[in-house]
């Protein structure tokens, strides 16, 4: 290898192994530079947007109906329907009204906050059951809702 050779490689190992030249006052960790280089767009030239043409048509936006699923008012039986003064009422609704209920009357037993102690207007609901867990509430509501044939 000639020192002119030499010379040349270790020049570049350098300018290789040299801290980059920063215009900020702070260092940044190499991690960073690396993200941003990455990040950073590869050509400064903007897209320009397409013209449309006569026949394209703008899709309309999807009109999402909030009364589906357990948000649909369906029939209820009697006893939930004198509970919530309605003949009719969504599940979520049903739900909504007797949690408002227990909280009101503070029937959640306090030592097992999973647990309601029914009152008479529950008790109506919930098949005369003295104590209820909550997750019982849905599956005790099911027949109160009439099934639609």
């Amino acid at each position: 290898m000639s020192s002119s050779t030499a010379i040349r490689v270790f020049r570049g190992c350098r300018a290789l192994l040299a801290p980059a030249k920063s215009s900020t006052a702070t260092p940044q960790p190499a991690a960073v530079k690396v993200a941003k280089a990455a990040a950073a767009p590869k050509s400064k030239a903007k897209a320009k947007a397409k013209p449309k043409a006569e026949g394209d048509a703008v899709k309309p936006k999807r009109v999402v109906s909030k009364n589906v699923g357990i948000m649909m008012p369906k029939p209820i039986s009697p006893a939930l329907g004198s509970f919530l003064g309605a003949p009719e009422a969504s599940r979520a609704e049903a739900v909504k009204q007797i949690w408002s209920h227990i909280k009101l009357h503070e029937l959640q037993n306090p030592a097992n906050k999973r647990e309601i102690i029914c009152d008479n207007k529950l008790k109506e609901i919930f098949e005369g059951k003295e104590k209820v867990n909550f997750l019982e509430i849905g599956k005790l509501l099911s027949r109160h809702f009439v099934k639609a044939e």
